[in-house]
């Protein structure tokens, strides 16, 4: 997993390196708290891996895209700084295999699967065109969904509004009190109007939450139905997502309150062998059953 301090660092001219290191630690320690193991997992910085074979890659990636390509592709302007320019080829690197040799060693087949939200996406596609070039197995995307603001579906959650958002770091207190006051409903305006004509999921925020963290798919889909039919009222429905969020956000914090800087850099050391368990899972074929007989 890369630690990307140094795209904070080109990207955003008010922090300096040290903080952009101080964000990533951070960013470390949640990442190992939501329960990544550490026989399987590797987690670098930019900071403090690239060299090697690593930096090879980058240089073969760099001349790969031309200028008019990553200005097309990421809209650079004549006042963006060449760090921007250059950090697509950083920001592919660690799609190829080879650039693990502890790991890996020199393999250059070996498939990447990138799960990434979907602002990432250009960079990925950049990358895909340079791996057929160096003829590297091109990655493949997993584009996952925006969290929609506390403020409805079509908003996005902002680090600088703190009713925006739910943080891993909010008490259970906090939690009750956004989703109640800010959380927007998709429900009518009375309840005898609610009744009669039921609420609508698709704009309704704390369905929108259950729909990411209830795990039961049957409950949901009931949850989902008793509120469109007006069954169940706005109130309830904000009731069963803070339940569930004061509970996962507890849990996180927990595990999270157990990783210790040693976990950290245990899971971040470069000289560790991990064993890779690409081509090792076994597929159980069934028995032929016996022919017939005469």
């Amino acid at each position: 997993m890369t630690r990307v301090d140094d795209e904070k660092f080109l990207f955003k001219h008010e922090l300096k390196v040290e903080q952009t290191i101080a964000f990533g630690k951070q960013n470390a320690r949640d990442i190992i708290a939501v329960g990544f193991d550490l026989k399987k997992t590797f987690i670098f910085s930019n900071y403090g891996y690239v060299g090697g074979a690593f930096y090879q890659n980058i240089s073969k990636i760099s001349r790969q895209i031309t200028y008019s390509q990553a200005k097309a592709t990421f809209g650079f302007s004549d006042s963006d700084n060449i760090g921007k320019i250059h950090f697509a080829a950083i920001q592919a690197a660690p799609s190829f295999s080879n650039s693990f040799p502890q790991i890996y060693g020199n393999t250059t087949n070996i498939p990447c699967l990138i799960p990434c939200a979907i602002d990432q996406d250009p960079y990925f596609r950049l990358t895909r065109d340079v791996a057929q070039k160096l003829k590297y197995q091109k990655p493949t995307l997993l584009h996952s969904k925006f969290f929609p603001a506390l403020q409805g579906p079509q908003t996005k959650m902002s680090a600088s509004d703190p009713n925006s958002s739910i943080y891993m770091s909010d008490k259970p207190a906090q939690i009750k009190n956004k989703i109640n006051k800010h959380g927007f409903s998709g429900g009518q305006e009375t309840e005898e109007e609610h009744r009669r004509l039921g609420g609508n999921t698709d704009v309704d925020v704390s369905y929108q939450y259950l729909s990411f963290f209830l795990d039961d798919d049957a409950e949901l889909e009931q949850i989902g139905k008793d509120y469109r039919e007006g069954k169940l009222l706005t109130g309830q429905l904000k009731a069963k997502c803070i339940d569930l969020l004061q509970k996962f956000v507890a849990s996180f914090q927990e595990r999270q309150s157990k990783v210790t800087d040693a976990d950290i850099a245990a899971f971040m050391d470069p000289t560790r062998k991990i064993e890779p368990t690409i081509g090792k899972c076994v597929v159980a074929v069934p028995t032929p059953a016996p022919a017939a007989t005469a």
